[in-house]
């Protein structure tokens, strides 16, 4: 896969709502304006994935304490170069949280949005501000797995029950406006 593939991919996509809509355009903008936008490089805005990994029964999420934003969060990373950001996100999953196993509901882009982030130190250097353009994928996770932290990155993880993420997660805009969403498609979809 190359980045017109993944250009593609976004342009197939059907925006669920409003914020997606207009996610969508920054994202296709970015795609034509930069050459470097897989990479962290591009130190304004570079592509990511993510994963809302499900349980089978699809009522609760594995999610995972990281250690930079202080919060329970869903699993990702940035694309670094691939362009075949499903491939990205299972990576990431695996790493993050020890499972074998993963099976995705569909290849297909679940969610895309536009992250904030915000200045931070990571491995003694200090990283700006700025966007990730994050496409996230929906991925059934037997709940019966063996699950490890990536000590480098996060300290805990865990399985979370749908109603219990607003509770956990302490990102407000993450959880009200991305998690939220995430559920209620998950719904729509079962």
């Amino acid at each position: 896969m190359n980045l017109q593939d993944l250009k593609t991919k976004i342009q197939n996509y059907e925006p669920y709502n409003e914020q997606e809509k207009r996610d969508k355009q920054v994202m296709l903008k970015y795609i034509d304006t930069f050459d470097d936008i897989l990479t962290r490089d591009n130190e304004f805005a570079h592509f990511t994935a993510s994963i809302w990994a499900v349980n089978p029964e699809r009522n609760k999420v594995l999610m995972v304490y990281h250690n930079i934003y202080k919060a329970w969060t869903w699993t990702g990373g940035h694309s670094d170069g691939e362009a075949d950001l499903l491939k990205v996100a299972i990576k990431e999953l695996k790493e993050e949280t020890g499972v074998k196993k993963v099976k995705p509901v569909t290849e297909d882009i679940f969610s895309l949005e536009l992250l904030t982030v915000d200045g931070h130190v990571k491995k003694g250097n200090y990283v700006s501000s700025h966007i990730h353009l994050n496409l996230t994928y929906l991925i059934e996770v037997d709940e019966g797995e063996i699950l490890h932290n990536k000590e480098d990155e996060n300290s805990a993880v865990k399985w979370v029950p749908m109603q219990e993420i607003e509770e956990v997660s302490t990102e407000v805009w993450i959880k009200e406006h991305i998690y939220s969403k995430l559920n209620k498609k998950l719904e729509e979809n079962s």
